[in-house]
């Protein structure tokens, strides 16, 4: 049987891809759309990638699922391309894709990493995002089922114990809140240290998105002093305005920001932030588009995410007083700016410092703190190899 599986929008959607690839039982060919909802225009290439998938598939079954067509699945399941709509809720389930009752999803090698899933759905109630609407109240995977899930993933069921990934990413749509809904409310520094116990042959552990007000002691110093997690964060900052963040209902002002990664940056001096910032925020004025624009520089983020913002039904934001949508995407493009200045300062900076890099299969491959490296020839993806840069080509380091 021909199966496809489309991820669009976060590190969680491309984890759950891979485990419906691995739920889909024998059957008629069949594609599957894994949606995002996090902005207008990521429910419009949703949309988009349903119409092009079936022109490109005529007689396959074709399934929507994720955020975008939990929070609009009757707009979805109107569209005469599809043929099935999946909620959020039952993506997991294997009766969605007619799977034996009980069937967990084997590993798969569609990428160069291991993605685990971690925690689902967020119990705050930011002001712009319809994202708790598609995923619901935060859920935690206990650490026995993390722990398992790692295993099945990083050997690949083989009883040798030999390591086939080198990397794991733990994801979340609220990933340090993991663990609050569990019974004594452990932290995610106990479950990092407990994956780092239980699998010493493992060399990289990445984390997804954080938040910054969330980060445990136990993280913050695992982050900053063990090695085997990767020095690179990426912070859900959103804005750099405390007027903005206020009305955004984040629970961090600009000062926390700045601090936090002063404080990361004084115990690991090679680490990497990323961070996502929202541009024209309804009622944000020039001088709280200057605040967005400085953190870049405070911070120096070298990874950024920046989303021009666009109202979104049913959230508080969408009632606010707007930002033209030309200023918008004129600030938007002075951020990415922002970013992109940073950035190549920090590129310049590694050129000529020999780095361990994960290969990937493009003929690239990542090192700790996520820079993108040229590869040798014949490097097998997946593997770890050093590399020595000399020059940077179009943002990557050779």
């Amino acid at each position: 049987m021909s199966v496809e599986v489309i991820s669009l929008g976060c590190r969680l959607n491309i984890a759950e891809s891979e485990a419906i690839r691995g739920l889909i039982a024998d059957g008629p060919p069949t594609v599957v759309v894994n949606s995002c909802a996090v902005t207008a225009e990521a429910v419009r290439q949703s949309r988009r990638a349903v119409r092009r998938l079936r022109r490109e598939n005529p007689e396959a079954r074709l399934v929507v699922t994720g955020c975008a067509a939990t929070i609009e699945r009757d707009a979805f399941a109107g569209m005469v391309e599809v043929d099935a709509v999946v909620p959020n809720a039952a993506k997991l389930e294997p009766s969605s894709w007619n799977a034996p009752t009980g069937a967990r999803p084997l590993p798969r090698r569609a990428h160069t990493r291991a993605f685990i899933p971690v925690q689902n759905g967020c119990d705050h109630s930011c002001t712009f995002c319809i994202i708790p609407q598609g995923r619901g109240k935060s859920v935690s995977l206990p650490v026995v089922d993390v722990i398992s899930a790692v295993e099945r993933a990083i050997f690949a069921l083989r009883p040798e114990r030999h390591l086939t990934v080198h990397e794991v990413v733990l994801t979340g749509v609220d990933v340090t809140s993991w663990g609050a809904d569990l019974p004594s409310g452990p932290a995610l520094g106990n479950l990092i240290a407990a994956i780092l116990d239980a699998f010493p042959e493992l060399p990289r552990l990445r984390l997804s998105s954080l938040d910054g007000v969330e980060i445990d002691p136990l993280l913050f110093d695992l982050i900053t002093g063990e090695p085997r997690v990767m020095p690179h964060v990426h912070l859900s900052l959103q804005s750099g305005d405390d007027m903005v963040l206020k009305r955004m209902k984040r629970r961090h002002s600009r000062r926390d920001a700045i601090e936090l990664v002063q404080r990361m940056k004084a115990r690991r001096p090679d680490i990497a932030v990323g961070a996502d910032l929202i541009a024209g925020f309804p009622t944000e004025t020039p001088e709280m588009h200057r605040n967005n624009l400085s953190i870049v520089r405070e911070c120096g983020i070298v990874h950024g995410h920046v989303f021009p913002y666009s109202p979104r039904p049913g959230t508080p934001a969408a009632l606010m007083p707007q930002v033209e949508p030309a200023v918008v995407r004129e600030r938007a493009a002075e951020l990415r700016a922002a970013v992109a200045t940073e950035r190549a300062r920090w590129l310049a900076s590694l050129v000529g410092k020999p780095a361990q890099v994960l290969a990937e299969r493009d003929g690239t491959g990542h090192a700790g703190h996520f820079a993108t490296y040229r590869v040798t020839d014949g490097v097998t993806a997946g593997s770890l190899v050093m590399v020595t840069p000399t020059k940077i080509v179009e943002g990557i380091l050779e």
